[in-house]
């Protein structure tokens, strides 16, 4: 398997990383939780979704007896800003294979009143713990190797303004996918990349959560621009990433009314389909 492009000569290691500062939380008391959202994982400046869901994913493993998440189904209430924030924690139930409990960010307005800016429910598991058994008809996605595709100093922003991510990741987007970046959409809703972080650093399961959501909108294959806000994200972790560059492949089928779905695969260096997702986005027609 190749490796990823651009990789540092000196990579960083799961659990010493800019990743791993950067959705660090303190807990203040059970329960409650202070992190400082960076503004290095904006678009604009906004926080991106999949760091937020990373954020929240850490508090709620410190909360939860398990240690992966397994599923985390977000809604998006109001659009997060750099800084500081609290997260509230609640164990909903605990069992031998699973435990399942909800968290809430919270951030102020100009006028000191608590926002909630996100409200997440979750199950947590051991995915050391799974058996060997995968019965699947999935396959990984056919994508150049990254020599081949395309990174962020081949084509325009796609969004005016700064977006701060693209420095923290290691995009490669295939080509068939990129024709948004030189004003010629294919009109199909794919997109597909190798995924790392610009660090060197390894994925595990909470850098999942990031990857699924981090690659340009499928919305500008289809011919639309702007930003795309998530309102509703769910994410399955199914396997403990091996190291190396992942492949994510994400896919809409249907616009309508505003809206569209985004389902998204993540593989390993391994061929393994290490996590899933599905998201509703809104778009601005017209």
């Amino acid at each position: 398997m190749p490796e990823a492009a651009s990789v540092p000569a000196t990579r960083a290691v799961i659990g010493d990383s800019e990743f791993d500062r950067d959705t660090a939380v303190v807990r203040r008391a059970p329960g409650i939780y202070d992190a400082d959202l960076s503004a290095g994982w904006t678009i604009v400046r906004a926080v991106n979704g999949g760091y937020l869901l990373a954020v929240l994913g850490r508090a709620l493993a410190d909360t939860l007896p398990h240690p992966d998440p397994f599923t985390v189904s977000a809604h998006y209430l109001t659009a997060s800003r750099p800084g500081p924030a609290v997260i509230r924690t609640e164990t909903v139930r605990t069992g031998r294979t699973l435990s399942t409990g909800q968290a809430s960010l919270f951030q102020y307005d100009a006028e000191g009143n608590e926002v909630e800016r996100i409200r997440v429910l979750a199950s947590y598991g051991d995915l050391a713990a799974l058996p060997d058994d995968v019965r699947t008809t999935a396959t990984p996605p056919a994508i150049p190797p990254p020599e081949r595709c395309l990174g962020p100093e081949d084509g325009p922003a796609p969004v005016d303004g700064s977006s701060a991510i693209t420095e923290r990741l290691t995009l490669r987007l295939d080509p068939a996918t990129a024709g948004w970046a030189v004003g010629a959409p294919s009109g199909k809703g794919e997109m597909r990349a190798w995924f790392g972080l610009a660090d060197g650093r390894d994925a595990d399961p909470f850098s999942l959560l990031l990857a699924v959501d981090a690659l340009p909108p499928t919305a500008f294959e289809i011919g639309l621009t702007g930003w795309v806000p998530t309102v509703e994200l769910t994410v399955h972790v199914r396997h403990r990433p091996a190291p190396g560059p992942l492949r994510v492949s994400v896919t809409t089928r249907n616009l309508a009314g505003g809206f569209l779905e985004e389902d998204a695969e993540v593989w390993d260096s391994e061929d393994r389909l290490v996590a899933q997702s599905r998201q509703l986005a809104r778009v601005r027609l017209g």
